[in-house]
């Protein structure tokens, strides 16, 4: 892309960390909606708690802006790699990010139909990308931390600051 931006918007940076404490509650607070699934499973009955509420409302938050931030990427386009990146280093961020993106959209729409429509095999859908959301957030965090402090490019300031 030719006219790439230098850097992301404060209202992108703010999706980003919105997204990600969203994301934060949802799997500190697993254990309250999974006790619920295996109590439906067992009961027949769907059981409300306000954590079990949340969980669902965060959720569909997580999908609504997760669609918002891919628009204004899709509008505005990304700041481009710093030039000492390597091609496979290119491949793995672009692979991650797209990864993320999938997840954090499957993720929600897998609960929904796990939750509302009672569908299984969504659940176990559901329960096996919150294990490899958990992985590729981490590998996210470690790779912008190794850009920060190995690497010495501006990939994870520009996560904080907004282009000026």
């Amino acid at each position: 892309m030719s006219n790439q931006p230098a850097g992301y918007t404060g209202l992108q940076i703010g999706l980003h960390w919105v997204i990600f404490l969203l994301v934060a509650v949802q799997v500190v607070f697993h254990d309250p909606i999974a006790a619920a699934w295996e109590q439906w499973q067992k009961d027949g009955v769907a059981p409300f708690s306000l954590l079990v509420a949340s969980h669902v409302v965060i959720g569909i938050l997580i999908l609504l802006l997760v669609f918002w931030r891919i628009s204004i990427k899709a509008r505005r386009g990304a700041p481009p790699m710093p030039e000492n990146i390597t091609r496979a280093q290119h491949i793995v961020a672009h692979a991650t990010h797209g990864l993320l993106y999938l997840l954090l959209i499957l993720m929600p729409i897998s609960g929904m139909a796990a939750w509302f429509g009672g569908v299984e095999l969504a659940a176990t859908a559901h329960s096996l990308m919150r294990i490899a959301l958990i992985a590729l957030i981490l590998l996210h965090a470690v790779a912008a931390i190794y850009h920060h402090f190995i690497l010495k490019t501006d990939i994870f300031r520009r996560m904080l600051k907004p282009e000026a």
